[in-house]
């Protein structure tokens, strides 16, 4: 199947290679009970050596600059007690984590969670952390961008491979939330 976005000659619906995703991914496709069908998350294969937005775009299309988002992940403090989320931007832009982001998680401080922590707390690769799949409890804050866009490039829990789908979908994942201003 062609993907509807980017020059992906085999897009595959992601309920049919469970095994190409990381475990949390892969159950959270499996267990997906959400508005958009499960079917309409795409899986493409890339190479893993060119994951970062920056190489991905040169090597893929430029037009998939505006038609993919990055998932970060966040640790806010507040009282000796860190809370980590994850917040979902269009790949254009950066996530106001000093401002919307501390606003809105009631921080006294956020910064970026650190690379291992990152890791180790989702079950994902560094540069293929994907909203799908969080574990349970935690924040994601979504920029409204992302949830208009008719289909979102994202990571698919490794470097290898991306995932596709309809923004509307993000905004259906277990602790999203749509924050005006998360991406100025």
């Amino acid at each position: 199947m062609r993907a509807p976005i980017g020059s992906f000659d085999n897009a595959v619906p992601a309920p049919d290679c469970l095994a190409d995703l990381v475990p949390p991914v892969a159950e959270a496709v499996r267990n997906w009970a959400g508005r958009v069908p499960a079917e309409q998350i795409l899986y493409v294969d890339t190479d893993p050596a060119i994951a970062d937005t920056g190489a991905f775009v040169a090597h893929y299309g430029q037009e998939l600059l505006g038609q993919s988002a990055n998932c970060v992940v966040v640790a806010a403090k507040r009282g000796g007690a860190t809370t980590l989320a994850a917040c979902l931007v269009p790949s254009a832009g950066r996530a106001d984590v000093n401002g919307a982001v501390r606003r809105h998680l009631g921080a006294r401080k956020v910064s970026f969670a650190p690379m291992e922590t990152a890791v180790e707390q989702t079950g994902m690769e560094y540069g293929g952390i994907t909203p799908l799949g969080l574990p349970d409890g935690w924040p994601l804050l979504v920029d409204p961008a992302v949830a208009d866009m008719p289909y979102v490039l994202v990571g698919s829990g490794r470097r290898r491979g991306k995932l596709i789908a309809p923004g509307k979908l993000f905004a259906e994942l277990p602790g999203a939330e749509i924050v005006e201003g998360l991406a100025p």
